[in-house]
């Protein structure tokens, strides 16, 4: 591999961590990663128009490189470094390379606050769920349904 496909490689994969907050990819690869995203997440905390054009170089997508420094960054202040978490995830099965998943450190906070309200949104539902489906049970569901339960009552007079 020339070391330019090398940089464009870890570029796009800098972009799709940043825009998505985890990714999955080789051992390796999520090592070089790891160092990447750490240097830039370093320049964006610095927030000048220097360190912006800097990260620019290398994140090219425009809404991304505003999700990192108006999003990410404000998370990460207090960290002093490592910005993203190589979790082993085993070998791939078609030629056995070491797998692993990249995930920035806010991700996990993120999803633990959607779990949480979903949480609390799912409580609140299946309560007037559950009364609405005794009601259901209660009541015949088509004209067919009801025809059939009047005849029933009929025959059984």
């Amino acid at each position: 591999m020339t070391g330019s496909h090398r940089r464009a490689m870890l570029a796009n994969l800098v972009t799709s961590l940043l825009e998505h907050g985890q990714i999955k990819t080789t051992t390796t690869k999520a090592k070089a990663l790891k160092i990447w995203t750490d240097r830039l997440v370093a320049l964006a905390k610095r927030g000048d128009l220097h360190s912006r054009r800097l990260v620019a170089t290398t994140v090219r997508n425009k809404v991304v490189l505003r999700k990192l420094f108006d999003e990410i960054v404000p998370k990460l202040e207090g960290n002093s470094g490592g910005s993203c978490r190589i979790i082993h995830l085993g070998h791939r099965l078609g030629d056995g390379a070491s797998v692993s998943l990249v995930r920035l450190l806010t991700y996990t906070e993120e999803k633990k606050e959607k779990k949480k309200t979903k949480a609390k949104k799912t409580a609140k539902k299946k309560a007037p769920e559950a009364k609405a489906s005794k009601k259901k049970e209660e009541a015949p569901e088509t004209e067919t349904e009801e025809r059939a339960d009047e005849e029933r009552s009929e025959e059984k007079e």
